[in-house]
């Protein structure tokens, strides 16, 4: 039996228990399946850039383009600009993630000698690397505690009801405060594969959802 949205429980660990198992048949999201083949924190961070605000697909081939002619660093600083925007189409927003791409490196050469590094704040002052990008660049590529929020890990965060907040950078913060630190790396990928599988933005497949016992459908209006 499940009850009314309103007397659920979010309980954290039967919902990662859960999420664990559902999404072994799942297709799981590009960077994370790029992560798996290479551990290089670089290419975690060019597949990281090259997703932002372009579909999986578009982002998996993209990144095999590039990386396939550019495998690391050196090789990146040495392609023209616009070999890289003609690499990368169709992303989202090609030319200027060329751009971008070209001064990351530029300024890993000049001030990291030639590393990704490994810590948030440093990573934050790479141009076009926001807490999402830095957040998964620790998590993926340098195995070390981080919360990577993006709109699936802010919707669904909140429509379980787990936490109350208005912006993914809020979500980041009171997850921050409340989710067990040995669940924080995994946490990105649980609710971004089922974001895009169950959890839908619009209309999601409630009638499907494995954890329906422990959310509280915080603003489902209508689902399937």
């Amino acid at each position: 039996m499940i009850l009314p949205r309103e007397k659920r429980v979010p309980d954290i660990h039967k919902i990662i228990a859960l999420l664990r198992r559902e999404i072994r048949n799942m297709d799981i999201p590009i960077v994370t399946e790029i992560s798996q083949r290479s551990r290089d924190p670089f290419h975690i961070l060019v597949s990281t850039i090259l997703s932002l605000r372009t579909k999986d697909e578009v982002t998996r081939q993209a990144a095999v383009r590039l990386l396939s002619e550019a495998r690391n660093l050196q090789e990146l600083l040495l392609l023209p600009e616009d070999d890289i925007a003609r690499l990368i189409f169709p992303v989202g927003f090609y030319k200027t993630k060329a751009r971008t791409l070209k001064q990351i490196s530029r300024d890993l050469m000049d001030k990291y000698d030639g590393k990704v590094p490994c810590d948030l704040d440093e990573l934050l002052k790479l141009k076009g690397v926001g807490r999402k990008t830095a957040n998964l660049v620790l998590t993926l590529g340098f195995h070390k505690p981080g919360i990577c929020v993006d709109t699936h890990v802010h919707r669904v965060s909140n429509r379980l009801g787990y936490v109350k907040t208005k912006t993914p950078e809020q979500t980041e913060t009171a997850l921050r405060g409340k989710l067990p630190k040995e669940y924080w790396i995994e946490y990105n990928d649980l609710l971004v594969t089922w974001g895009q599988n169950i959890c839908r933005p619009i209309s999601p497949f409630c009638s499907r959802c494995a954890v329906l016992p422990y959310c509280k459908q915080v603003g489902v209006a209508r689902n399937r």
